[in-house]
């Protein structure tokens, strides 16, 4: 359904109640389930341990099932759980269609479906067809001989590119026993599949209906966009002082990928009541149509555009990334809302491979309370599907591990030794490593006070934040002004109301550097979202809020200017 249909077909909505701001209405229940209510992620390793092992599992997961209900989500992203040597944290998978005993067994995942479809929550599957672990059956087949029934399955060259992997290093990695290189645009221990075999296409296939056989309600498609590789393989451009060039802008995006997307849409996705959101970092706005709805593969796209503004080209090297402008930040926020308008958009602003937003997006002294919950009033009324990365809601903020040996994340390996290699002291390297690290968001879900933050009984397999006495579950149930009761009120909030859901976006003063503004719209009600992104008290245009009365802040009190990281929505 577009947008003008969802307008056309929408119930005249009753009186605003602003004691009381949840609007019942009709017209929610003509949009699909995955949009109208959030979407929460899971790192199953980081989020509960029932076994004392140290390491998160699904049974965890099953315990907290009322507490993800209470953010009033609709589903539940889990990142990958099949079995895997763990190199890259379950994304070099060993099994498609396994459980890594790490996480339980198959019996385990049939409860989770089970007890999450009791209340109406679906389950969502990571898919990571770009490339498989180098333990994988077809690889080790692969790498045996060139003439084996799956020589073909990888990526095989006699001679190596000058490509830099996006773990860094060369992308190409010598095989003594075929006598040649194979592609990895990750780590050397997730070779690339060939999706130009279609014996490789279809076990793909295989394995996504195999999920969906299980009753799965959805997938998330990692790195998707790397699975289409030049016919060409050239030395690209150098773009650092050791002559190596970013692998993303020589493979990403490359012109036929739609036509295997679209061949996966017709033999796997097609017929079922699911839904669909790839991971396409510098799909552009413009392109997204293609990307995006009926007339593209999926139902939304995460597009990396606004959580990577601080970098350059799409090639995510930390020890050169920028500050942030907020112009820029907003200016991609707003390309996107604009090129979905008649199609669905994932709104997020952090995930397993992002820092945490209250760091990312917030100049350093602003207040971490504050701002998470300045960043849930943007992710809870832009238009789109929220999507809550676990411990987002209760406003976990950054790590910061003293020594490089501390770090878990592969890739953080790999930006430490990048950053040395271009002649930055330890003490520099480890300053962009503590800041864009993946284990940011990896750090174990912190449930109370007691020992490791309730997350285990035994070792946690990486450090606990430092903060958890003062920042978890318990503490916040009990806070009626905590951000997670403050996500809990804003998520009801949205789902409920029917010009967040279906109303137009424009976005005011994007020139502007110290405030987000946007207004939501449908018909003569409207509603507007102010947020300050600076340290210090900010002058509103008051114009524009005639008329309009406070539904929603992070502040509990009304000023006429906004006061630092300040946030509220307005409604007439």
């Amino acid at each position: 359904m577009n947008r003008r249909e969802f307008i056309k077909g929408a119930m005249t909505m009753t009186a605003l109640a602003w004691a009381n701001p949840i609007i019942l209405v009709d017209a929610a229940s003509q949009i699909k389930w995955w949009q109208k209510k959030p979407v929460y992620q899971i790192y199953p390793k980081s989020f509960l341990d029932t076994t004392g092992k140290g390491t998160g599992d699904l049974r965890g997961v099953i315990n907290k099932l009322d507490y993800i209900k209470s953010l009033d989500a609709g589903a539940i992203w889990l990142t990958p759980i099949y079995p895997s040597p763990m190199v890259d944290n379950g994304y070099d998978i060993s099994d498609y269609t396994g459980i890594n005993p790490l996480f339980g067994t198959m019996e385990d995942f049939d409860e989770l479906i089970d007890e999450a479809k009791e209340r109406d929550i679906k389950i969502v599957m990571d898919l990571v067809f770009n490339h498989s672990s180098d333990q994988h059956p077809w690889f080790l087949e692969s790498k045996s001989s060139r003439d084996n029934p799956k020589a073909d399955w990888y990526i095989w060259r006699d001679e190596k590119t000058n490509w830099r992997s996006i773990f860094g290093g060369s992308a190409w990695e010598w095989c003594e026993e075929r006598q040649q290189y194979y592609l990895h645009t990750f780590a050397t221990q997730q070779p690339d599949l060939n999706w130009e075999n279609p014996e490789v296409r279809q076990a793909l296939f295989d394995a996504a209906n195999f999920w969906l056989d299980k009753g799965v309600g959805g997938f998330r498609i990692d790195a998707i966009v790397y699975i289409k590789k030049p016919k060409i393989f050239a030395d690209g451009a150098p773009d650092s002082p050791d002559g190596t060039c970013a692998i993303h802008n020589m493979t990403a995006n490359t012109d036929g990928i739609l036509d295997f997307l679209h061949e996966f849409k017709r033999k796997v996705f097609d017929g079922h009541d699911i839904f669909t959101v790839g991971e396409a970092n510098s799909v552009k706005p413009e392109d997204l149509r293609y990307w995006v709805g009926a007339d593209g593969v999926f139902d939304m796209l995460f597009e990396f555009s606004h959580v990577n503004v601080m970098f350059n080209n799409g090639d995510e090297i930390w020890h050169r990334s920028k500050p942030i402008k907020l112009s820029e930040f907003k200016k991609a926020l707003s390309d996107s809302q604009r090129a979905t308008r008649e199609l669905w958009y994932p709104i997020y602003f952090e995930n397993h491979d992002k820092p945490r937003s209250v760091n990312n997006f917030f100049p350093h002294g602003s207040d971490k309370i504050l701002a998470a919950k300045a960043m849930a009033t943007i992710l809870f009324t832009l238009r789109g599907t929220p999507f809550i990365y676990q411990g987002e809601e209760i406003g976990l903020a950054n790590t910061k591990f003293d020594s490089i040996d501390d770090y878990d994340d592969i890739s953080s390996h790999g930006a430490y030794d990048l950053a040395r290699a271009d002649g930055l002291s330890d003490k520099e390297a480890m300053r962009f490593v503590q800041k864009f690290s993946r284990d940011n968001a990896r750090t174990p879900m912190q449930w109370d006070s007691s020992k490791n933050a309730g997350f285990t009984s035994g070792k946690p397999w990486l450090f606990v934040h430092s903060d958890f006495k003062s920042c978890n579950v318990e503490l916040e149930e009990k806070n009626p002004d905590s951000v997670l009761n403050f996500y809990r009120k804003l998520s009801a909030f949205r789902n409920s109301s029917e010009i967040l859901l279906g109303g137009e976006y424009e976005e005011l003063y994007p020139d502007n550097e110290e405030i987000f503004i946007f207004t939501r719209t449908l018909g003569e009600k409207k509603f507007i979202t102010a947020v300050n992104f600076t340290t210090h008290d900010v002058k509103l245009p008051a114009q524009i809020f005639d008329g309009m009365k406070k539904i929603f802040g992070n502040y509990s009190d009304e000023k006429k200017y906004f006061r630092p990281t300040e946030a509220a929505v307005y409604g007439n």
